[in-house]
């Protein structure tokens, strides 16, 4: 049997053009795969975001950067000092990190500088020095259900729950649970809340 040397060229470059036609699918699909798993653990489980200002000192400087877990509060409650990220009531897009210091529920009173949980002190070493100025805290918050009272660690130099421009932070403003530390390298650690 002869075979025409002209038929064997004319096959291979259909051959040819089918396999570079998969390969690009297949890196197509890859690359669709990749950014639809980022889009869903940027998501719902987790980010990245940076510390701006010195409200948090001395547990965070300005300038770290943290991941956020946005998961866990789907299934377990917050806890007092949980160092969280929540949205800014006036504007969405800008987010703050402060500690749980009320839960829903309690009444929560700051008197010479000192922070009273329903009547009682509040065993706690988180405050970088004595607060000066209760806002107003002075007089006594009852908090909502879904509401939370917040204070920054540098507490004479945090804007937070005791000023009526960020005031009871409500659940659905959380965006999730500060836990781990990425940069600067040198300071890399899980975020202890307890």
């Amino acid at each position: 049997m002869q075979i025409d040397e002209q038929d064997l060229f004319d096959e291979e470059p259909k051959v040819e053009k089918n396999s570079i036609g998969r390969e690009i699918l297949s890196i197509l699909i890859y690359t669709g795969v990749i950014i639809g798993l980022t889009w869903l653990i940027l998501t719902f489980v987790g980010q990245r975001t940076m510390v701006d200002g010195n409200s948090m000192y001395p547990t965070l400087y300005n300038g770290d950067n943290l991941l956020v877990d946005k998961l866990s509060y789907r299934f377990k409650p917050i806890e007092r000092f949980d160092i969280i990220v929540f949205e800014y009531p006036h504007d969405k897009d800008t987010h703050y990190i402060k500690r749980v210091i009320g839960l829903p529920g309690e009444t929560v009173q700051i008197v010479d500088g000192k922070i009273y949980i329903n009547g009682e002190v509040l065993d706690e070493n988180y405050g970088y020095e004595t607060m000066r100025d209760a806002k107003r805290a002075a007089e006594p918050v009852t908090l909502g259900e879904d509401e939370y009272f917040v204070l920054g660690d540098n507490r004479n130099d945090s804007s937070d729950s005791r000023s009526d421009l960020v005031g009871n932070v409500k659940k659905s403003q959380i965006v999730g649970k500060a836990f781990v530390r990425i940069y600067p390298f040198n300071r890399i650690c899980i975020l202890k809340h307890q």
